[in-house]
C-alpha cells in the first residue's frame, strides 16, 4: 500500500513506494495582469528586484544589495522550460574574486527554501523562542548569525516550488515536470541554475560552496558531481546539514526492506537522545554526550550482532536485548518485544510519551503535542510542524513583498506538487535511492573538495549516526576522510531552531569557509 508520509525537508509530501509512513525597483521586465482573470506571470522572462540593507553579525554591522527574482532555464534550442525563483545577497564594496559565493538549499522533495532563509542564514530571521509556541502577528529580528560576514549567499527555491514555474507549452514554453521532478532530472536543474547565476553575475573565479539540508544533502552530493566532472565547476565545499545519501538508511524504511536491520541500528543513538530529553529512561545520564558514546558502540556491536541472528536468537538472548534496549530508549519492555526488538522511527513517536497520550516530533524530538489517535502505530502528524510552519510562511512572505519589494502578483508556494518524484537513478540499480557513489566520486574528482557534515542529536528523520555512518562507507580512498568535518548540536533536523545551536552551526560554517579558500 502506498502511504503519504513528511520525508525530509521539512514537511514535503510526497508518495513512496517503499515506506509506509513516510518561497527599490524592478527591472524592465515587467509582470503582466489581466484583471479579468487570473494573475498571469510572464514566466518566459526574468524578473528581478534589487534593494539595499544593513545586517550586524555578531557586533559587526555590514552592508548589502538583495537581489529577488527568477532565473529563466532554456533547453537546446533555447526554448524556455522552467523558472527557478531566488533571493541573492551581496555584501556592498567586497572583491567578487576573493568573496565566497554560497549556494543554499531546503529539501523535500517539493521544498522551497524559506527554511534556511529565515530561520538561519539570511539578514532578517523569524522570531522563535526555542520550542516555546508563538502567534501572529509574527516577526522578524536581525539576524546575529546570517552567514554573510564570510560569504554571499544565494537562496534557491527548487523547481516547482516558490515564485517558479515550469513553463509548459501552454505557458508559451517547452518544460514538462518529468524533465525535473526527479533525483537526476532535480540536479541538472541546479546545477544549470548555478552556472548561469556565475555567468549573470560574474562569478566563476569566487570561492563557490554548496550548502543543503535534508534531501537538499542528497541533490548536494548529485549535483557537486555535475558541477565538477560536466560543468568544470570547482567547488571549494560542499556543507551538508541533516544528511541523507540512501533512503534505505532512513527510520521508516526498515519494515519494508525486511532482513536489512541497519536502519534499526543507525536510529537507535537518537531513540536514546530523545528519552534522554524528555526524562523517560529508566536509569537518567547526566550528560548526554558520554551517554550517546555508549549507545554508538552498543548499537553497532552488540544490537547488530542479535539482529543479525534473526530467529536463531534464542530466548535469553532475545530477553536480555529487550531490557537493554528499553535502558537505552524508555519503551516499554513488552512493546519492544512484540517489536522483535526492531522499532521504526513512527513507531518511537508515536509511543515514548504514550502515557502522557503525547507524540515526539519527527525532525526534532524536543518538540511534542496531544496525539490525535493515541491507539495508532503512527503519529498523524509531526509537532514540530504545528509550531513553526505558520510563522515562517507567514513571516517570508510579509519579508518579499515588504522589503525585498519582489513577488506582486505572484504566489509563493512553500511546498510544490512534484508529484510523481522520480526516485530511479538514470544510472545504477537499487530499490532505495543512493548517492553515495555521488559524493565519492566528487570527492575523488577534486582531491581539495572538503565536506562538512552538521547534524542534530534530536532529529529522527535523518538520524546524526546515520550521518557519520554514511560518511564513513562513502566508496573512496580512506585516505580522503580527512577532508570531512564532523558537527553535532543539541538540536534537531533543523539545527537552527535552537538559539544556541544557531551561533554555534554559524561559526562552525564561517570557519569551515574562512578555512577552505
Amino acid at each position: 500500500m502506498q502511504a503519504k508520509t513528511i520525508v525530509c525537508g521539512i514537511a514535503s509530501v510526497i508518495i513512496l513506494n517503499f515506506t509506509a509512513y513516510a518561497q527599490v525597483q524592478k527591472e524592465s521586465t515587467s509582470i503582466k495582469v489581466d484583471i479579468k482573470k487570473d494573475t498571469l506571470i510572464n514566466y518566459k522572462k526574468p524578473q528581478r528586484s534589487i534593494t539595499h540593507g544593513t545586517v550586524t553579525v555578531e557586533g559587526n554591522k555590514m552592508n548589502y544589495e538583495a537581489i529577488a527574482g527568477t532565473l529563466i532555464l532554456k533547453n537546446n534550442l533555447d526554448t524556455p522550460t522552467l523558472s527557478m525563483s531566488y533571493v541573492a545577497y551581496f555584501k556592498e564594496s567586497a572583491d567578487a574574486n576573493q568573496r565566497p559565493l554560497t549556494f543554499i538549499y531546503n529539501g523535500g522533495p517539493g521544498s522551497s527554501t524559506i527554511w534556511l532563509h529565515m530561520g538561519a542564514w539570511g539578514p532578517q530571521r523569524v522570531y522563535l523562542n526555542d520550542t516555546s509556541r508563538t502567534k501572529a502577528p509574527y516577526k522578524t529580528v536581525n539576524n546575529d548569525y546570517s552567514l554573510l560576514d564570510v560569504s554571499d549567499l544565494v537562496f534557491i527555491d527548487a523547481p516547482g516550488t516558490g515564485f517558479g514555474e515550469v513553463i509548459t507549452k501552454e505557458k508559451g514554453g517547452a518544460g514538462e515536470a518529468k524533465d525535473f521532478f526527479g533525483i537526476d532530472q532535480d540536479a541538472h536543474a541546479f546545477a544549470h541554475f548555478i552556472t548561469q547565476f556565475l555567468s549573470d553575475y560574474n562569478r566563476w573565479n569566487s570561492p563557490k560552496y554548496l550548502f543543503g539540508e535534508s534531501y537538499g544533502t542528497f541533490r548536494s552530493a548529485v549535483v557537486s558531481n555535475i558541477l565538477q566532472s560536466e560543468d568544470n565547476v570547482g567547488l571549494n565545499g560542499i556543507i551538508l546539514l541533516s544528511q541523507l545519501l540512501t533512503y534505505g538508511n532512513m527510520t521508516e524504511g526498515g519494515k519494508s526492506n525486511p532482513g536489512d536491520d541497519q536502519s534499526y541500528q543507525l536510529a537507535l543513538p537518537s531513540y536514546a537522545a530523545t528519552a534522554w530529553y524528555h526524562h523517560k529512561l529508566p536509569n537518567q545520564p547526566e550528560k548526554l554526550e558520554p551517554f550517546l558514546k555508549e549507545v554508538e558502540h552498543f548499537a553497532l556491536n552488540d544490537y547488530a550482532l542479535a539482529l543479525n541472528q534473526g530467529s536463531q536468537l534464542d530466548s535469553t538472548a532475545f530477553n536480555q536485548m529487550a531490557e537493554k534496549l528499553h535502558s537505552y530508549t524508555g519503551l516499554p519492555v513488552a512493546y519492544i518485544k512484540k517489536a522483535n526488538l526492531r522499532v521504526n522511527g513512527p513507531q518511537f513517536e508515536q509511543t515514548l510519551l504514550g502515557d502522557e497520550n503525547k507524540v515526539t516530533g519527527r525532525l526534532d524530538s524536543r518538540f511534542s503535542g496531544a496525539a490525535i489517535n493515541p491507539l495508532s502505530e503512527y503519529p498523524d502528524y509531526d509537532p514540530m510542524d504545528s509550531y513553526i510552519d505558520a510563522a515562517f510562511t507567514a513571516t517570508f512572505n510579509n519579508y518579499v513583498r515588504t522589503e525585498l519589494r519582489f513577488g506582486k502578483g505572484m504566489k509563493y508556494k512553500v511546498y510544490g506538487n512534484v508529484h510523481p518524484w522520480d526516485f530511479k537513478r538514470q544510472t545504477g540499480f537499487g530499490i532505495f535511492p543512493n548517492v553515495m557513489n555521488d559524493l565519492a566520486q566528487a570527492m575523488i574528482y577534486n582531491p581539495d573538495l572538503k565536506v562538512m557534515l552538521n547534524m542534530g542529536y534530536f532529529d529522527l528523520g535523518t538520524p546524526y549516526f546515520e550521518g557519520i555512518y554514511e560518511m564513513h562507507h562513502l566508496p573512496m580512498p580512506n585516505s580522503f576522510q580527512k577532508n570531512i568535518e564532523f558537527d553535532t548540536y543539541f538540536s534537531g533536523h533543523m539545527v537552527y531552531l535552537h538559539p544556541e545551536s544557531l551561533k554555534l552551526l554559524h561559526d562552525n560554517v564561517a570557519r569551515f569557509i574562512e578555512s577552505t579558500h
